[in-house]
């Protein structure tokens, strides 16, 4: 009788091989989501849109206007899925997200989320919006990545269409900087600023020595929007006490489908 093979045991790691890698860089993404439909809400391209995420396998992934709810959009979409977007999006990819509510109706909310593959130890979501029914928001994270004594705070951004309510919110946002994020602490504010006249650099420069990527490595501001054929400056990546490469908007195929902004992209140096 022929006896079964003998499996050794795995070696137990020692200490030195568990001990967690401290990262050196993040890679991060911003995108607006558009609630999950296409231009003009003419198609629900949700399923698409997490599909295209992952492809870029950030690190930190920064959203705008993604839904927690909609009553009406449930009933009537066929793939609509029961969780809120942003938990759909992170799916088992990125294990923590936060969730920040700007806008309220009656059927529904939604507001900015940030996804991420290390654990976010605290968020606080902070109304901006100024006035009218225009509802803004900044969601401030603390992510605790291994290894590191202090910790990164990422801050998820998406300012209001009038030059006059942007000017106060950027003002917020130095308020908030200065007040909640340690002067050592690497820091990362991504979002659609809806910036056309490019009035943000100097004011995040002097207010909360903010730099954006873009700008720092091309001289320019990337342009985003609209995402089929992009003119406008709109989404930035802004970074303190840490350095950036490699920043690209990505390409149309499949991105200007999928949203009315295009993403972008940069690695983080920590």
């Amino acid at each position: 009788m022929s006896s079964s093979p003998i499996i050794p045991e795995a070696t137990a790691p020692d200490a030195e091989s568990a001990t967690p890698v401290t990262p050196t860089s993040l890679k991060v993404m911003t995108v607006n989501t558009h609630k999950g439909f296409t231009a003009l809400n003419r198609r629900f391209i949700l399923p698409e849109l997490r599909d295209a995420v992952r492809t870029v396998g950030a690190d930190v992934v920064f959203l705008q206007e993604v839904l927690g709810t909609h009553s009406r959009h449930s009933r009537r979409v066929n793939n609509w899925p029961e969780a809120p977007h942003y938990e759909f999006l992170a799916d088992t990819m990125w294990p923590q997200f936060a969730y920040g509510r700007n806008a309220v109706y009656p059927k529904g909310h939604h507001g900015n989320a940030v996804l991420s593959k290390f654990p976010i130890v605290h968020f606080r979501n902070h109304d901006v919006s100024v006035s009218g029914p225009e509802k803004r928001g900044l969601l401030h994270c603390v992510l605790r990545l291994p290894g590191r004594v202090v910790d990164v705070h990422v801050i998820c951004t998406h300012l209001g269409l009038a030059e006059a309510h942007r000017q106060q919110q950027l003002e917020l946002l130095c308020h908030i900087v200065r007040d909640e994020v340690p002067s050592d602490a690497p820091l990362i504010v991504a979002g659609d600023f809806n910036d056309w006249r490019g009035r943000a650099h100097e004011i995040l420069e002097k207010g909360a020595s903010l730099r954006e990527v873009f700008v720092h490595a091309t001289g320019r501001a990337a342009r985003t929007f609209p995402a089929r054929f992009p003119v406008l400056s709109l989404d930035r990546i802004y970074v303190r006490n840490a350095g950036a490469h490699a920043p690209v908007v990505l390409p149309r195929r499949p991105w200007s489908h999928l949203s009315d902004h295009a993403p972008l992209v940069a690695d983080i140096d920590l």
